[in-house]
């Protein structure tokens, strides 16, 4: 088995030096040396789908790795939890997030995001600086608040939990930097994580309390938790509201954290972002976006699975090995960490050749089949098997319509036109803000009758 004295390369560049590993093992398990935690690091699509699909039983997630200990004191026991608790929250929830259920929320999706990104024309006729991902925190909230918690919290107020949502993961930063150290160790950014979970208790749980002595028939997410306390499932106030923070995450922090990465990257790539406006041109014209283009957003799509190929939110995955085993041909012991990491294999050469750190749409086009990259497993941004996330179409419906509007409205420029470096933390954020000036698009009388 290869090994990796991976410390110093880790601290200076963690996400790179997953890459490097990954790529110096040959796709073969490895052992990285984090000083005192040796966890192997695992990247071949084989073994990924091993981990997580095959053998998911013998690798949970494990409250002991540095990772879920903190995600664990955000979210708790629910649908991030194992087992028969976790169970009881998938059949609760995913529902929710069925495909024919979404598919009937697009266009109540897409008024809320037409009716938010007006408040960019003013931006736009000042010529102002607007930060990117602020403006799509707005754009998510509007649209997730609307249909998934049935206004019950309001934009502002999941404004303020996004926020502490942005405290939180990268609060977290020195625990992932430092896994081996113990919980009860105090270390910086606990005290900021503390006060954030506590910021969202302090929205979520009035309104959670509020739902459950008024139900309520609709199908959003706080009138079905209190409809299966109400009809007798076994759900008490703390699995529902680690289920409520759950879903808040899971419905607004992907979303927004992969499309800031866009505008970066189409500044870098004009002949991309030339036919992402040739094809929302054609497809929406001047807009409002509807259900009805979704389909024929081709090109958008195939952007969109580039940059989560690129820029997955959860780059790194760690699970527990509850009995030993064996991975390609090594052995992983008993309790052993395994950290699995989709940043890592979506960026290997070995497995999407030469130019696997290009950006390019053209790999996700409709019927290719990519000699580079002949593996399906190679690409999980939502991970694989029985915790595959559950928003995935969720996003894939939100990212067309929020592109796609933004699009059909706006040309930008960057204050800063480099692709921003990733800076630590649970989920894939860039190490700085991505600021941009808008400009509005003026469509001609053809296109406006679209």
């Amino acid at each position: 088995m290869p090994a990796w004295k991976a410390l110093p390369s880790f601290l200076r560049d963690a996400h790179q030096s997953l890459v490097d590993a990954g790529e110096a093992a040959g796709g073969e398990v490895v052992r990285l040396g984090l000083g005192v935690s040796s966890p192997y690091l695992v990247t071949h699509p084989d073994h990924v789908r091993q981990v997580l699909q095959d053998r998911a039983a013998n690798y949970p997630r494990g409250d002991d790795t540095a990772l879920w200990r903190s995600v664990r004191k955000l979210v708790g026991d629910g649908i991030l939890a194992e087992g028969d608790t976790w169970l009881a929250s998938r059949r609760t929830l995913a529902p929710l997030f069925r495909r024919g259920r979404i598919d009937a929320l697009v266009d109540t999706m897409a008024e809320a995001i037409d009716e938010t990104t007006g408040r960019l024309d003013t931006a736009a006729a000042a010529g102002s600086v607007v930060d990117i991902g602020a403006e799509l925190s707005r754009l998510v909230c509007a649209a997730i608040m609307r249909v998934f918690f049935d206004s019950r919290v309001s934009v502002d107020d999941a404004l303020r939990i996004m926020a502490a949502q942005e405290d939180i993961v990268t609060s977290m930063a020195p625990r992932l930097l430092a896994p081996f150290a113990p919980w009860w160790i105090p270390m910086p950014g606990d005290r900021r994580f503390r006060r954030s979970v506590q910021t969202i208790d302090g929205i979520l749980l009035p309104v959670l309390r509020a739902a459950v002595r008024q139900p309520g028939d609709g199908d959003d997410v706080l009138s079905t938790l209190a409809r299966a306390q109400r009809d007798g499932q076994p759900l008490s106030e703390r699995q529902m509201r680690d289920d409520l923070v759950s879903m808040v995450a899971v419905t607004t922090e992907t979303s927004y954290v992969v499309l800031t990465w866009l505008w970066p990257v189409l500044a870098n790539h004009a002949h991309v972002a030339d036919r992402l406006y040739a094809e929302v041109d054609q497809v929406v014209g001047a807009g409002p976006v509807r259900a009805e283009h979704l389909p024929q957003l081709t090109y958008t799509q195939m952007v969109l699975s580039e940059l989560l190929r690129l820029y997955p939110a959860g780059w790194i995955v760690p699970r527990r090995a509850l009995a030993a085993d064996v991975l390609g041909g090594v052995r992983i012991e008993q309790g052993a960490t395994v950290i699995l990491s989709p940043y890592a294999t979506q960026r290997m050469k070995i497995y999407w050749g030469s130019t696997a750190e290009s950006f390019d749409p053209e790999r996700f086009a409709p019927g290719r089949v990519d000699a580079d990259a002949p593996h399906r497993h190679a690409y999980y941004p939502f991970g694989l098997g029985m915790h595959r996330c559950l928003g995935e179409h969720l996003f894939n419906v939100e990212a067309l319509l929020i592109v796609a509007t933004l699009i059909s409205r706006f040309r930008f420029t960057l204050t800063d036109p480099t692709v921003p470096a990733p800076r630590v933390a649970a989920s894939l954020r860039p190490r700085r803000r991505v600021e941009l000036t808008l400009s509005r698009r003026e469509h001609s009388v053809a296109s406006r009758s679209h």
